[in-house]
C-alpha cells in the first residue's frame, strides 16, 4: 500500500494505492483506518474510480473489480484537528472472512 502523500489535511482528498502480490486465492482488500488519539474518522469516496454512496468508514474492495490486482481509493478526513493525529492505514488480504496477509504505513494528519 501506498500514498500519494503522508501529509494530510483537513478536507483535501487522500489518493493511495494497493497492490496485491500474494500467489494465493483471495476473496478482496479490506482496508482499514484509525486516526489515532481521537474518536474521528475517515471518509472513503471511490475506489478504482467508482464513486461511494454513503459514507463509509472501512473499505472493502473485491478482487472482482481489481484489474491486475491493483486498487486505488479516495477518501478525504473532515474535522480541523487541535493537534497532529498520526493516521494509521492498514490494508489486509481476505480470503473466506480471514485475514491472510496485511501491510500498515502511517501518515501525519493536521490543520
Amino acid at each position: 500500500m501506498r500514498l500519494d502523500s503522508t501529509e494530510i489535511h483537513p478536507n483535501s482528498e487522500i489518493k493511495g494505492n494497493i497492490t496485491v502480490r500474494y500467489s494465493g486465492r483471495y476473496d478482496g482488500v479490506v482496508v482499514n483506518t484509525q486516526i489515532l488519539n481521537s474518536n474521528e474518522l475517515i471518509i472513503y469516496k471511490s475506489y478504482n474510480g467508482k464513486k461511494i454512496s454513503q459514507n463509509v468508514s472501512r473499505l472493502f474492495i473485491s478482487k472482482d473489480v481489481m484489474p491486475e490486482n491493483k486498487a486505488i481509493f479516495t477518501a478525504v478526513i473532515e474535522f480541523k484537528p487541535k493537534e497532529t493525529h498520526d493516521v494509521k492505514f492498514r490494508a489486509s488480504i481476505i480470503e473466506q472472512h480471514k485475514e491472510i496477509e496485511s501491510d500498515v504505513l502511517f501518515a501525519k494528519f493536521s490543520a
